[in-house]
This record gives structure tokens, sequence and C-alpha cells, in this order.
């Protein structure tokens, strides 16, 4: 994975014309129109789901700085000098420790009283529990079949040290939780919490922000349980593990090409495996991301028949996601499970 770099705070006029992120303007201000100076919060997040809590929580009454750019992978953020000053200035630096080591970095340095980390909120899964799930799978896999690659053994194991040293890098935890209602309405109380500690004449407000937002995640909870009760399918094809706590949650079986890591490349014997599982198991979707390429997906279903479709891990909004907030996107997953799926 490649490495973070914090770039020196004495930046050209051209970087200070950079957009701080998703709904910014490059001036400052957010979503809701709300400018940092006129705010009687600033909260700074890195990744959407985060900045969607925060926005729906504060309503106008918080300025929201989003450091990840729109249809960029939040993974490989770089910070910019204007971002660390504006990770300095927050009065909440909310993050998920070991997503992005660009904001652990800069929080550490600049802003650790004002850092809120969701790995100190709720119970985040070890990045090495997918990959062990998939390494089960892989290893059933290489027992029962015979992919007719002589060193598919010596290629694997180099895939699973490939993949402990891409953990390693992403951190030791999954940090996908807002796949899992229940865990963003964990957040979200923290959140209401925090800030009403910051701003306590604002605390009924952003009490009430956090049960509206509760109610809106139980919504789309209930959804989920209800049309993923009874499918002919359940085992989900995705290009890299970052749904666990998606299929965890509503008992359906992930298969992931490669791990946690999306910029982690599947070896042929992995590619291979995953192929013979399609075929065996009669599946008949294969799920790419809209921030990841289509061509591994493409490789397999043109092998096995199976179609190509998109299942969006909540990273970012882009043009390619099938929604154009996290609601709407959760829900636009669900669509595209149960047709996969084939779900009464």
């Amino acid at each position: 994975m490649r490495t973070p770099i914090v770039r020196a705070a004495a930046l050209g006029a051209a970087t200070l014309m950079i957009a701080t992120g998703c709904g910014t303007d490059g001036g400052g201000a957010d979503d809701n129109g709300t400018s940092p100076a006129d705010a009687a919060l600033t909260i700074v997040t890195g990744v959407y789901p985060l900045e969607w809590l925060a926005q729906e929580i504060g309503g106008e009454d918080v300025a929201v700085v989003q450091l990840t750019e729109p249809g960029t992978e939040p993974h490989d953020l770089e910070l910019t000098g204007r971002q660390i000053a504006e990770v300095s200035e927050a009065d909440i630096a909310f993050y998920v420790e070991g997503l992005q080591p660009a904001v652990d970095e800069a929080v550490g340095q600049e802003a650790a009283e004002a850092g809120l980390n969701v790995a100190d909120v709720v119970e985040l899964r070890p990045a090495e529990g997918a990959d062990e799930h998939d390494d089960e799978h892989a290893e059933e896999d290489d027992h029962g079949h015979d992919h007719g690659h002589e060193d598919e053994g010596d290629e694997h194991a180099e895939d699973e040290e490939h993949a402990e040293e891409d953990d390693h890098d992403h951190g030791d935890h999954d940090p996908h939780f807002w796949l899992d209602v229940e865990l963003m309405t964990e957040t979200a109380e923290a959140l209401a919490e925090r800030m009403g500690e910051v701003n306590p004449d604002g605390a009924d407000l952003y009490q009430e922000g956090a049960e509206r937002v509760t109610a809106e995640l139980a919504t789309i909870g209930d959804a989920y349980e209800e049309r993923l009760a009874s499918c002919e399918h359940r085992e989900v094809v995705v290009g890299h593990t970052a749904f666990t706590y998606l299929t965890d949650r509503y008992d359906l079986e992930q298969i992931g090409v490669s791990g946690v890591d999306p910029d982690s490349e599947p070896s042929p014997a992995q590619i291979a495996a995953i192929t013979d599982v399609v075929n065996e198991r009669d599946i008949s979707t294969i799920f790419t991301e809209p921030l990841m390429p289509a061509a591994t997906a493409d490789t397999i279903a043109a092998e096995t028949g199976a179609q190509v479709e998109v299942l969006d891990p909540l990273e970012g909004v882009t043009d390619q996601s099938p929604g154009d907030d996290y609601p709407s996107i959760m829900l636009g997953n669900l669509d595209a499970l149960t047709t996969a799926l084939a779900c009464e």
C-alpha cells in the first residue's frame, strides 16, 4: 500500500485552491453552506460516512470539513498544508484510526485532544479476520480442486505473506464499520455526546439530530433484515473484503478475490480458485466497487458467465454509486444484493 505523504505547509497558491473534500467549495464552507468562522462547531472528517453523520447530527449549526476529495480512494489520502491546519483548528477531528495514516498522524500531532476515534467508540473487527476467512476458502478449494497450477501452494503462501504486510499497512482493524447500521448508531450517539460537551448550548439540538439519524438507520436495518431473510444464494463475491460487517450482520457469506486492502492484487491462483467456486455454486453475480478497477471481476465473469454489478463500500460518493448519500447508497446496495442472491 502506498505510504501517505504529509506535504510541507509552505504550498503555492494553486494548492490553496484545492477543495478539501466532498461538498466543500475550497473556501471552507461545507455542504450546508456553513463557514467554520460562522459555525458553533467545526468537525473535520476523513471519510464520507463520518461526514454524513456529522452533517446530519449538527445541521446548519456545524461546519463539516471533509479531507478526502470526491471520487478519490480514501485509504491513499495525502494531506496538504492547508488540510493539516484545518485538522489543527477543528473542534472535533472525527476519524477511524488505521484507515488513513495521514489523518492519524495529523490528529496525533495537531489535534490529540480534539480527536474522536471511532475505534474507541465501537468494537472494530481485526483486519486479519477477513483474510483468515478468505484463506480458509482458498485452502478448502486447494484441497478439493486441481486448477492446473503446479506452484499454487507457493503462490498462495506468497499471497498470505503479502496480505499480512498489506493488513499491517492498512491497520490492525477493518475500518468499514459503517456498513453495519447498529455500529453507525453507536457512533452517532457518541458523536452527539462529544458535540454537546464541546458546545453545551447546542447539546439538545445534537441529541435530536442523533435521534433522527438513529431512526433512519433502524429503518435501513429493518429493510435489510426483511429482504435478505429468504434468498436462493447467500454467497457475495466481492473484489476485496470490505463487506465483512454487512455480510456477518445478515448471515451472508463474503467471498473476496483479495483481502481487506483494496490495493492488493490477486494472483492467478486466487482468481482460478474464485472462478471454481462461482461455477460450482452457480453464483450469478461478481461485485466490483466504484473506486476499484473492474478488470478482475470482468475476468471471472468471462470465465463463468456471471454478471458484474456494483456493490458500494461507501468510502465516498461517486457517479457510479447507487445513490447520492449514505441512506440511498445503502438501499441501492440492498437492491443489488436481493437481485444477485435471488431473494424472495
